[in-house]
């Protein structure tokens, strides 16, 4: 007997999965037409024949409902619109990307420009954007300092975009940082 390495996947069938034809079990079907009609309550062996004289499936859609309501489609196209519904839901979902940009303790104001026009960069495209600085040695018991440099670079962010501050500047370690997001243009 061969062994395989690994554990096996085990089968999850997938929460959309719909009874179609052979595999409603009830005696009794409420039966809605391919046009949305209501045709009323039947036993379920008069409901498949219905179906297949039309050329479409038996489809249990309120299995829940008492007795559970089918309806008269074609189970092929019915999935394909599914797919089609939850992949235009995606495509329409805009990505946001977390952006960063590390200042140091001892940045000069060429480089401090620099960051400020990475940063409008993000923020005009809609990303958010985290704003770092990590202490190294000694600079670590100047808090106080990096804070306020911190904050003076936000201030200068500020002066030409508008966003929010969505975490406050917090110490972690021996880096101080702060996340902002675009307000979105009205």
């Amino acid at each position: 007997m061969l062994r395989t390495k690994g554990r096996r996947k085990k089968y999850t069938p997938s929460k959309d999965v719909y009874r179609i034809n052979l595999r409603i079990r009830v005696p009794e079907v409420r039966v809605i037409d391919e046009t949305g009609q209501q045709i009323g309550v039947m036993k379920t062996s008069q409901a498949l024949v219905l179906a297949e004289e039309k050329g479409l499936d038996l489809v249990e859609v309120f299995p829940k409902s008492v007795p559970p309501v089918c309806k008269l489609l074609d189970y092929g196209q019915y999935q394909y619109q599914l797919a089609r519904k939850v992949q235009d839901q995606k495509a329409k979902v805009k990505k946001v990307e977390t952006k960063g940009i590390r200042i140091s303790y001892k940045i000069g104001q060429h480089d401090l420009d620099f960051r400020k026009d990475q940063a409008l960069k993000f923020l005009s495209k809609g990303d958010k954007v985290k704003i770092e600085m990590i202490l190294k040695g000694r600079e670590k018991k100047f808090n106080a300092d990096a804070f306020e440099k911190m904050n003076d670079f936000i201030k200068l962010l500020a002066q030409d975009a508008k966003f929010t501050v969505e975490q406050p500047l917090k110490r972690q370690g021996g880096q101080i940082f702060t996340l902002i997001t675009p307000t979105p243009a009205q």
